[in-house]
């Protein structure tokens, strides 16, 4: 079975009857089918009680969607309380950027990623931070106001929906070696952002780094190549929520698919709104 490139999918269990085995193969990123698994009752036991039940893409669709509804009531509410007090913005970006990744880590790093209450947790946290993000996007980083974030939205919400046809069609075959270039992709990218950050701190480039965010070509450049990552990576998590299906996966499974989908929408629409407002600033 092929791993995903997404760290939290990466650390779901992966076959029945052997099914405990968290993340093995992660070191290679997928190349490799699980062995020397533990027994499946080590880490669910109820479902060798016969309590629980296989996963079922029913189960994937709706906690996927109390996931997204729960980012999307709170972020509307950050959005709110954000426009009517500019000084919640900026706690509002760190409290929710900040938690949602430590709770990401939490649940991929230690295995809980199927904690329904660490998954709505993130959520909220998230919909905390996008909410007080997009103001600041749309409204003091550019002047695209509100239609920007509907245009963000309904492009996030365009490639999830293609992403599923390419891999529903087959379009593009999902293997170790794409996956592989993947991971390598993703890494190379997320060292040069966080060397552009370190430089800007230091004010090379008038504060711009390598001006990776700055507005200009090689911005609009870099979100696009970020843009085209997160839409890939749509495929190789789908893949695997597919063979987690097929494998006989318990259902509470299917919240460790949320959380997983959900931080890789959150950076395409984070992504997709940041390029927006290069077009949109005066």
């Amino acid at each position: 079975m092929r791993e995903s490139s997404n760290p939290v999918f990466r650390s779901l269990p992966k076959e029945q009857g052997g099914y405990a085995q968290f993340g093995t193969g992660a070191a290679s990123f997928g190349a490799q089918q699980v062995r020397d698994a533990e027994p499946y009752v080590t880490q669910y036991p109820d479902q060798q009680r016969g309590v629980s039940r296989p996963l079922t893409i029913d189960d994937v669709v709706t906690k996927t969607g109390i996931t997204l509804a729960v980012v999307t009531v709170v972020g509307v509410l950050s959005y709110f309380l954000v426009s009517q007090n500019y000084g919640l913005m900026m706690p509002f970006v760190a409290i929710g950027g900040l938690g949602g990744f430590a709770l990401v880590m939490i649940a991929t790093f230690g295995r809980k990623q199927d904690n329904p209450a660490i998954v709505l947790s993130y959520a909220a946290l998230e919909g905390l931070f996008l909410g007080a993000a997009s103001f600041l996007f749309a409204n003091l980083v550019s002047t695209g106001g509100p239609g920007m974030i509907a245009q963000a939205v309904f492009g996030t919400v365009g490639v999830f929906v293609g992403m599923l046809v390419v891999y529903k069609t087959g379009a593009i075959r999902v293997t170790p070696k794409f996956t592989r270039m993947l991971v390598a992709a993703m890494f190379g990218v997320v060292a040069i952002a966080l060397l552009n950050m370190v430089l800007a701190l230091f004010g090379v480039g008038g504060g711009e780094g390598f001006g990776l965010r700055s507005g200009g070509p090689l911005a609009i450049v870099f979100s696009l190549v970020c843009i085209g990552l997160a839409a890939f990576m749509f495929l190789v998590d789908f893949d695997s929520a597919d063979q987690l299906i097929r494998a006989g996966a318990p259902e509470k499974a299917a919240w460790g698919i949320a959380l997983g989908l959900t931080v890789t929408l959150v950076w395409l629409y984070i992504e997709i709104l940041r390029l927006l407002s290069y077009f949109n600033n005066d």
